[in-house]
């Protein structure tokens, strides 16, 4: 009988802690419909949580936080959140803005001599708002020969780029996301305050804000209670997807659901840097030709269904995270994951439905069953073909990449999806339920076309022109960067010409034009070889995407 109160009082607690709700048994069943397929046994989970005027209204987990132990996700669930990191980086710059110790305006070097001289100025605000040109740090390493999976440290990745001799374009000019002006900004905010970056902060930002289960995890071997794992599917299945992040800035942020809407919340009660700093974080980009974008300091600032949006996505590993306010309505939303394809996109925007979409416009029905489709197996050779960087006509911009022969839809800060071969040319992402078809223009420019229910967008492949095969004679040889302090060999084997390198093994280079090859490999799209007056071939650039092009020279 002693155990009966006891029971009820962990029953009472139980339902506070998942379903806040109020006795909205509408909504809660919604809510828990969006999550069924994280809530299956045996399944790594997500968690959820909604403030709404400064309260947190809802918190639930769904699934499994560690598959080996069969560890449920709660609430108090932490996850790697990857880049949604990047609001609280901005934040901790803007703070020391109002302290009077730099300005977003500074020329990055002012803080940072060791950053090579690129011949212009290059701010801070350039550094946040990813046009700085500054080379993404994750492409530039994988390139150099690490593994993602490699335990990577911050002092690891200041090295390489302040090894950089180039910058992808002018600062302003363009705009492309880079984690490395985040681990750029980290290093400045630790420089600038002589305290280390997670300190600064926990004591500025978490804190004030009451976020006790959030830190940024500068060190891979520290232990993090209720930690989640990360996962992605296999076969019928899942495996392990290991992250050994020992770098901050960009990413490696360990927070919670309900910790992070409570950071949302100080876009409504400026706890942390009062109005002004909140403001200043959503001011978005300009550039120099005068366009404004939609990314802000950290954060993009939009709309969904009519409605203004400050948010921002994550995904490391098989680790995905979304946060998005909606001011006008004093509402945030965060959901995290540890499963490479929960679409954290949809489902922060799906759970907005619930408690916004009468006051949204163009209604949508929260679920929807698709309709069946027979997916078709392509040799990973033919899918090398629509690897590249696309410039979309809604001013988004999108990269093709090839893992494991497996096509994904990329868009910096937002998603990361699978496309399922429909044909040799069209693809379906099912988290989004949209189609893409790859097709050719006259003179061989690669188009994309993105179809989804009531929308569609259509784009083309910035720089890869496809074209008939040519002699393959004159690449053979070794090449050399200094910057990245890395070597490939380029090998002719039979008909196939091969990019080899002492950890990746063997990239084989698709001829897309004269000297113009395409890479099978994500941090490689794209491989262009330079001559001499002479017609030799001296050299070569390795890039795409994120990365223009980083120069080796033949030996």
């Amino acid at each position: 009988m002693r155990k009966l109160p006891c029971l009820l009082l962990a029953l009472c607690l139980f339902a506070d802690a998942t379903s806040a709700l109020r006795g909205d048994e509408t909504q809660l069943k919604l809510l828990d419909e969006i999550f069924k397929d994280s809530a299956k046994p045996g399944t790594p989970g997500a968690a959820l949580a909604v403030i709404q005027h400064g309260k947190i209204v809802f918190e639930k987990g769904y699934g499994v936080a560690n598959l080996e132990y069969d560890i449920p996700v709660t609430p108090q669930t932490v996850y790697h959140v990857a880049s949604v990191s990047k609001q609280f980086t901005a934040m901790a710059i803007v703070l020391l803005e109002q302290d009077g110790k730099l300005s977003l305006d500074d020329d990055v070097h002012k803080y940072l001599p060791e950053l090579s001289d690129y011949g212009c100025k290059l701010t801070i605000r350039q550094l946040l708002q990813h046009t700085s040109g500054i080379r993404d740090q994750w492409q530039t390493l994988a390139l150099a020969g690490w593994r993602l999976d490699d335990v990577i440290t911050q002092d690891q990745i200041l090295r390489l780029l302040f090894r950089q001799k180039e910058l992808n374009f002018p600062p302003a000019t363009k705009h492309l996301y880079s984690n490395g002006g985040y681990t750029l900004a980290a290093e400045i905010v630790a420089r600038v305050s002589g305290k280390s970056f997670p300190l600064f902060c926990e004591e500025r930002i978490f804190r004030p804000l009451s976020m006790s289960d959030t830190h940024f995890h500068l060190d891979h071997r520290r232990i993090v209670p209720g930690r989640a794992y990360s996962y992605g599917k296999s076969g019928e299945g899942y495996q392990a997807l290991p992250l050994n992040y020992a770098n901050v800035g960009a990413t490696s942020l360990f927070t919670t659901a309900p910790d992070l809407v409570r950071w949302l919340d100080n876009f409504r009660n400026f706890k942390v840097g009062g109005q002004t700093a909140v403001e200043r974080l959503q001011e978005r980009a300009v550039l120099a030709d005068g366009q404004k974008i939609d990314y802000a300091l950290g954060v993009s600032v939009g709309e969904y269904r009519g409605l203004k949006t400050v948010s921002h996505g994550g995904g490391d590993a098989g680790y995905r995270s979304f946060v998005v306010w909606f001011p006008g309505h004093e509402l945030g939303v965060a959901v995290v994951s540890g499963l490479a394809s929960f679409d954290s996109f949809r489902v922060a925007h799906q759970v907005a439905e619930v408690f916004l979409g009468n006051q949204m416009s163009a209604q949508v029905v929260v679920e929807s069953k698709p309709p069946s489709r027979e997916f078709i197996s392509v040799e990973s050779k033919s899918l090398v073909q629509f690897v590249g960087h696309y410039r979309l006509d809604s001013g988004m911009e999108a990269d093709v990449v090839k893992q494991e022969d497996k096509l994904y839809a990329q868009v910096p800060g937002q998603w990361s999806h699978q496309m399922k071969p429909l044909a040799t040319n069209r693809f379906f992402i099912e988290s989004l339920e949209g189609e893409v078809e790859f097709t050719t223009k006259p003179g061989g420019a690669m188009l994309l076309k993105f179809t989804q229910p009531g929308s569609n967008m259509a784009g083309e492949r910035v720089g890869l022109e496809p074209g008939p095969g040519f002699d393959l004679s004159p690449y053979p040889g070794v090449y050399w960067s200094e910057e990245l302090e890395t070597q490939y060999t380029i090998l002719l084997k039979g008909t196939k010409l091969i990019a080899s390198h002492a950890r990746h093994g063997e990239i084989e280079l698709v001829s897309v034009g004269k000297d113009r090859f395409a890479g099978g490999e994500w941090f490689m799209p794209s491989a262009n070889f330079l001559r001499d007056s002479s017609d030799r071939v001296t050299g070569l650039t390795l890039g795409g995407g994120r990365l223009v092009g980083i120069h080796f020279v033949r030996k």
